[in-house]
């Protein structure tokens, strides 16, 4: 949690300089902090990152979406169930068949007493005459046309089955573009979860560098005001002028405010680490690195495969290939198998069979989308995505070989501005035995400890900046994940003094 500064930093305008330093150091923290190492703070961003959960769920729906379609070739089985009331009319035409029944009695009749004995042949005749009579109301009673109407009930339980044979490819190219969806998820998480982990590198590694130049602003000041003191007794005695003693409280106080811009900023990196890991505050424990052998050579980080952004975009690729398979099926014809079931023979419907089974295949002829133009935009779909992964490779490789020269460049700077800490110090403690001794004026001390604070703050930012980029530089590889190691193999580690015992400061 943030110190409470602000109020101190308001009360202190009218506060001597030691008053006011020894007001703000004895201003308590507001909860205590959690040791975390980088490790165990990586593993916590990893659980509560909301970025880093949400992308993982798209990854969860992407595997599910492909499992949902890798079962496109099994049959499709379906029951429905219909209540049915209907009502038949039929008509028939008599008229016809009555003309034509009649001319055939009419003509039976006519030829019938020939063919009778002579002697029965009159009696033939007579029946004949009296049926031929009665003829025309017999036929009379037949309609010239004859209706029919049936009204019925009836439950119509079926069950259906389409087996697929041939898709034309769009089956497999669903599956190949679900397949890709899945790897396009999973190159999204690895690169939000590698940026996440920059950040937490910048925010980690930040607090730390902004503690130790908490401590380097203090130890300057300390400095400073043992200084201003020793001017003071100097001129007490008669031996400086009071322009010194001047000199030396307005240097002073330039180191106070320094100190306390450099408190402000580290209560900011607190909070800042505590709101990103989602705790009231966090201590920081794997101190500040750098390794000073000389760095594998950039060719070594330069992995096509492994690069985010080209993981990213081949799987862009492959999706975008799908689609073009996809938009390709549509020209070609389908082939499938079909069957039916009548569970209710009782109750059917005349022209209805019991079961049907069969083959059928179906080409679509005229659509109303044009498919030339869906297959066109598709391949021009596939080349963009193309374009696009090859200039990822060259991104890729382009941020390899500059976060390779930041890295390599913080790294042989750290180690000059080793010797150019030792001689600083140096340089201070001979300017201070001079000025004591009266062989040397204060501006020469001012200069050499302000050449020493130089030294040191410089130290502090080059050692940060070398974890950063070499974070960076690992992100960039793809190799991210090997940042603890590299932590481990380290000979060179900052810590700041008011860090937790158990770790040194070579």
């Amino acid at each position: 949690m943030k110190k409470a500064v602000w109020p101190v930093v308001l009360a202190a305008s009218t506060m001597p300089g030691a008053a006011w330093a020894q007001q703000v150091d004895s201003t308590p923290m507001a909860s205590t902090p959690v040791e975390l190492t980088f490790a165990d703070a990586q593993a916590r961003l990893d659980r509560t990152s909301p970025a880093i959960s949400g992308l993982e769920h798209g990854v969860d729906a992407a595997r599910e979406a492909q499992a949902a379609v890798a079962t496109l070739h099994r049959p499709i089985i379906s029951a429905s169930a219909q209540y049915i009331a209907y009502q038949k009319t039929l008509s028939v035409d008599l008229s016809g068949p009555k003309q034509q029944a009649r001319s055939d009695v009419d003509g039976f009749l006519t030829a019938l007493p020939g063919q009778l004995p002579p002697a029965f042949q009159d009696i033939a005749s007579g029946i004949v005459g009296r049926i031929s009579q009665a003829l025309p109301g017999l036929f009379a009673a037949i309609p010239d046309t004859l209706s029919y109407r049936y009204r019925d009930e009836l439950f119509h339980p079926t069950v259906q089955g389409v087996l697929p044979i041939y898709s034309g490819g769009a089956f497999p190219a669903v599956q190949r573009a679900a397949a890709a969806g899945v790897d396009l998820a999973q190159a999204r998480v690895a690169s939000a979860r590698d940026t996440a982990r920059i950040n937490l590198v910048r925010l980690y590694f930040g607090q730390l560098a902004a503690t130790a130049l908490v401590d380097s602003a203090r130890e300057t000041r300390e400095a400073l005001g043992s200084l201003a003191d020793d001017a003071a007794k100097s001129e007490r005695a008669g031996v400086t002028p009071h322009s010194t003693t001047l000199e030396a409280a307005v240097a002073r106080d330039t180191a106070e405010r320094a100190y306390q811009r450099a408190l402000l900023e580290e209560s900011a990196a607190r909070d800042e680490l505590a709101l990103a890991l989602e705790t009231d505050a966090v201590q920081p424990v794997t101190p500040l690195f750098v390794r000073s052998r000389p760095l594998d050579p950039v060719e070594a980080y330069v992995d096509a495969d492994r690069l985010p952004r080209t993981r990213e975009a081949d799987a862009a690729t492959r999706l975008a290939g799908a689609g073009v398979d996809l938009a390709r099926s549509r020209y070609r014809p389908q082939a499938f198998a079909f069957g039916e079931y009548n569970l209710n023979r009782d109750q059917a419907l005349p022209t209805e069979p019991d079961w049907i089974v069969g083959v059928g295949a179906r080409i679509t002829l005229l659509s109303n989308v044009d498919r030339g133009h869906l297959l066109a935009s598709a391949r021009a779909q596939e080349a963009a995505a193309r374009d696009g992964a090859r200039e990822a490779r060259r991104i890729g490789e382009t941020a390899v070989h500059r976060a390779w020269t930041l890295a390599e460049g913080a790294r042989r700077s750290f180690l000059l501005l080793e010797t150019n800490l030792a001689a600083a110090r140096e340089n201070l403690r001979v300017r201070r035995v001079a000025f004591r001794e009266g062989e040397s004026n204060l501006t020469a001390v001012l200069g050499a400890e302000a050449a020493l604070a130089t030294a040191r703050t410089q130290r502090i930012a080059t050692a940060y900046e070398y974890d950063l980029a070499l974070a960076g530089l690992l992100a960039a590889a793809g190799r991210l994940d090997r940042f603890d190691e590299a932590i481990a193999g380290a000979d060179i580690r900052l810590l700041p003094e008011t860090a937790p015992a158990g770790n040194t400061t070579p």
